[in-house]
């Protein structure tokens, strides 16, 4: 599963990337779509969190935030032990589950 996501994240268009990480709404709604297909699928919340943990993980070290709600996101993760970052995972998906 993660390389599936790593692949499609790498192989994400420039111009669709920058769509969705350009306005922190646009970035919650396509989480939002994207937790809401993982439950479809049947994927529980831990799989769902570790499925999180692993997109953060990669846009802390591939992409620039851009815009302030992302900057303190990074640096909350970048800051955080592993467990910290889990919690955060799960605090992630209440929230876009709340947009």
């Amino acid at each position: 599963m993660k390389k599936k996501l790593e692949s499609e994240v790498s192989n994400m268009g420039k111009d669709k990337k920058d769509q969705i990480l350009q306005n922190f709404n646009h970035f919650k709604g396509y989480l939002a779509d994207k937790v809401e297909k993982g439950e479809s699928l049947g994927m529980s919340d831990e799989q769902l969190a570790k499925t999180t943990t692993f997109i953060a993980d990669y846009l802390s070290r591939h992409e620039e935030p851009r815009n302030r709600e992302q900057y303190l996101l990074q640096e909350l993760w970048d800051s955080g032990t592993k467990e910290e970052q889990h919690s955060l995972a799960h605090m992630l998906l209440k929230m876009v589950r709340q947009a």
